[in-house]
């Protein structure tokens, strides 16, 4: 039996209800946080589960068969979830990601991008629509996401060798039906696919030239590989820095097979530096929040599967949007989406959140976990 934890159903992450500030101007697509940092990305977690338990986001050892996920009347419906993106997109969100948990576990989840897609940023342009999966389900659902109006797709694998990703995902699930799932994407023109593989020292080191090497030869700039530093996010990963392999050890590995070149971000705000092969064969990321945080122009925003608004990966507060979708008004009236609005445009314009900068200057004890708080989980509000 798994270690007892407090079910996310009962408050697991404390939240509160959000302050309606009263005569707040309408949005107009440019809110600033304290530090200058616009909206633009919404991450939004569709389901709290995930069918893999990897070590390091959600270890069988708490994610048992005891352990109570949220019931389905906590989660959002379709329906709340695109009315809530469409008050992020009049504050300056230009793309949604979907996440999880493992978000193809959502039934008819092409229903919500359909939903989804209809949306226009503040100047009349499509949203980028983007998902993150494991890629379990992928080969079956591919296609009618796209259909839908799904943009582009993400698809974790961390390591090429069967063996290792059997072990690292807990579950003995084959490599073999992910690659099959990235093929079905690109077959469904969900191109580029970005391939994430979270590095952990002592783990998976070994796999980076050979996944490098497959995806090169098998994919060229069709597929891109990036590679992530391990990560201290929530309180159930054992996380130790010593585990942490940096992004420029994993580049100079590269770089003793590959001629490599760097490239320019191709977005404000981009996580990942960027470098091409320069034989034209494609390129790759690099995500290094441990060792080269990224604070200082984070745009994103997370919505976790029952709509609790968190405005850093590693925070341990939430803002319960929920509370204001289906609550009322002193007089017993509807929050109107004016009013939510107002509620989101005032939490993003007090944000000051940089705990990769503080983790990094020493000071992030300060931070996080000083009222006995646990972290937020990845599986809870994504990556």
């Amino acid at each position: 039996m798994g270690e007892t934890i407090i079910p996310l159903a009962d408050l697991r992450y404390a939240a509160a209800v959000p302050r309606v500030p009263a005569g707040a101007p309408a949005p107009n697509g440019l809110v600033a946080d304290r530090l200058g940092r616009p909206l633009h990305d919404l991450r939004i977690s569709v389901t709290d589960r995930c069918n893999f338990r990897c070590s390091y986001c959600m270890p069988k050892e708490v994610f048992d068969r005891d352990y109570r996920f949220l019931p389905q009347s906590s989660l959002l419906s379709f329906e709340e979830i695109r009315r809530v993106a469409g008050l992020f997109v009049a504050h300056g969100v230009s793309k949604l990601r979907l996440t999880g948990g493992e978000p193809l576990l959502r039934k008819h989840l092409e229903v919500l991008v359909a939903q989804l897609a209809q949306l226009r940023t503040v100047d009349g342009r499509p949203l980028d629509i983007t998902l993150t999966t494991n890629g379990s389900l992928l080969e079956r659902k591919a296609q009618a996401l796209r259909d839908a109006g799904l943009k582009r797709i993400t698809v974790s694998l961390d390591a090429l060798d069967d063996a290792i990703f059997r072990r690292m995902n807990d579950v003995d699930f084959p490599v073999a039906d992910v690659l099959r799932g990235v093929d079905a994407a690109l077959a469904a023109g969900l191109a580029p696919v970005k391939l994430n593989m979270v590095v952990k020292r002592g783990t998976n080191e070994q796999e980076i030239v050979p996944l490098a090497r497959y995806v090169r030869e098998r994919y060229g700039p069709r597929v891109v590989l990036r590679f992530i530093e391990y990560m201290d996010v929530g309180a159930t990963n054992g996380w130790r820095m010593d585990e942490v392999l940096p992004s420029d050890d994993v580049r100079k590995v590269l770089q003793r097979e590959f001629a490599l070149e760097p490239l320019d971000a191709s977005a404000p705000g981009e996580t990942a530096e960027r470098w091409r092969y320069a034989d034209g064969g494609g390129e790759v990321g690099f995500i290094s929040s441990v060792t080269k945080a990224f604070c200082s122009d984070c745009n994103r925003a997370r919505l976790s599967t029952e709509g609790k608004l968190f405005l850093c990966l590693f925070a341990s507060r939430g803002h319960d949007l929920r509370a204001l979708l289906r609550g009322q008004r002193p007089d017993g009236s509807a929050w109107s989406d004016a009013d939510i609005a107002a509620a989101i445009g005032l939490l993003w314009s007090e944000r000051d959140d940089r705990y990769s900068e503080l983790r990094g200057a020493g000071q992030a004890a300060a931070l996080s976990g000083s009222h006995g708080e646990r972290r937020v989980e990845m599986h809870y509000i994504g990556g």
